[in-house]
């Protein structure tokens, strides 16, 4: 066993709360004395104890003189719970393990500034590439004030998402679906078309064999033409919210607001700005948004460079037809110009393939470019 051992294991449990803190990273923590395990913790909810507290609290006495290993560097200001490294110094702990800076600009190294001021011994990087990909979407969300958006999508091997009826069920297996549900429960929102909504007149709500987390639910809707049986209206409990045009009819958006519908409006239209769409859902504290679209819909976010990481499950099968694609913009002359995937990771699960990765843009593509030598 060594330091990358117990980080690993700190990873492992702050990992597992992904989808409950809300804005708020995820954090593992673990305290070590003499070779034992003294002090486990994770954060588990925004507002309560941070991963830090649960551990030295559970060490007790033993804290002193031990190593604690954390994920994410220890917050050093006031929020709705104290300082972190005060705790950690208050127990008189010898030395901290962190993963990764703390991108939080009231934090952002004074956590470990504070540490260091106090004669604990400090070690940063360990295991921080896995770090920061844990909390990928908090760290946009604090930095830019926008949500993290991840497209899911599901084709078939020659690119369609239904059949040239519009038949969708099912494109994927169920180990697929199953990870589609856990990924719901992981994120704040979740996003369709209201193409999609009218198609399907889905619930959007997380089914796995125990009970998830529900996203808020949110249709691109510039119209307002989502019905008012619809099921996504049906439980009150789980928000809803319409991105819309201020073209829409105002008799159907005061119809909507009774039954309890949250209304955006985005822009005059005749579509809904997007960009703007996602700013205001980062106002709400939505950090991090599931793009469940159609064609149309997955297509104006690439364009306009607003999808963060696609995840692309691909299914055994062929369906032929003009039926439904999985992006549908405008295009490229060249295939140089396409948007290529970088960091990109294969997996299978059950029947099917999937395939994630993170889009790069023109601009990025642009500035590489002219940074050759």
């Amino acid at each position: 066993m060594n330091d990358a051992f117990y980080m690993r294991l700190a990873l492992d449990m702050a990992s597992k709360a992904k989808g409950q803190t809300e804005v708020n990273p995820v954090v593992g923590c673990v305290v070590v004395k003499e070779g034992r395990i003294v002090g486990l913790g994770a954060h588990l909810k925004r507002g309560e104890g941070h991963a830090e507290v649960h551990a030295l609290q559970m060490a007790g006495s033993e804290a002193e003189g031990a190593t604690v290993y954390v994920t994410l560097e220890p917050c050093s200001h006031y929020g709705r719970t104290p300082p972190c490294c005060e705790r950690i110094i208050e127990a008189k702990a010898a030395r901290v393990v962190v993963a990764c800076l703390d991108p939080n600009p009231q934090v952002a190294g004074r956590g470990i500034a504070r540490l260091r001021e106090s004669g604990i011994e400090v070690d940063v990087g360990l295991l921080e590439a896995e770090s920061l990909a844990m909390n990928e979407a908090f760290n946009k969300y604090i930095t830019t004030g926008l949500p993290f958006i991840t497209l899911k999508t599901a084709m078939t091997l020659d690119g369609k998402i239904a059949a040239k009826t519009g038949d969708s069920r099912f494109v994927s297996g169920p180990e697929a679906r199953e990870r589609v549900h856990t990924m719901r429960h992981q994120h704040g929102g979740i996003m369709i078309g209201v193409e999609t909504a009218l198609a399907d007149n889905p619930e959007l709500t997380t089914r796995l064999s125990v009970p998830g987390l529900h996203p808020v639910r949110i249709v691109v809707d510039s119209q307002l033409r989502l019905p008012l049986d619809s099921r996504l209206l049906q439980d009150a409990s789980i928000p809803v919210i319409l991105l819309t045009t201020s073209g829409a009819p105002a008799e159907k958006r005061a119809a909507l607001e009774v039954k309890g519908v949250s209304i955006i409006t985005c822009g005059p239209g005749p579509r809904v700005d997007l960009a703007y769409g996602m700013k205001k859902l980062g106002e709400r504290e939505i950090a991090s948004v599931l793009l469940e679209g159609g064609g149309r819909l997955n297509g104006s976010m690439l364009e306009l460079g607003l999808v963060d990481k696609i995840i692309l499950f691909m299914a055994p099968k062929l369906i032929g037809g003009q039926s439904p694609e999985a992006f549908t913009f405008s295009g490229f002359d060249r295939m140089a110009d396409a948007i290529p995937l970088k960091n990109m990771v294969l997996e299978q699960i059950g029947d099917d393939v999937c395939i994630s990765g993170y889009p790069v843009y023109a601009t990025v593509q642009a500035e590489q470019t002219r940074n050759k030598p």
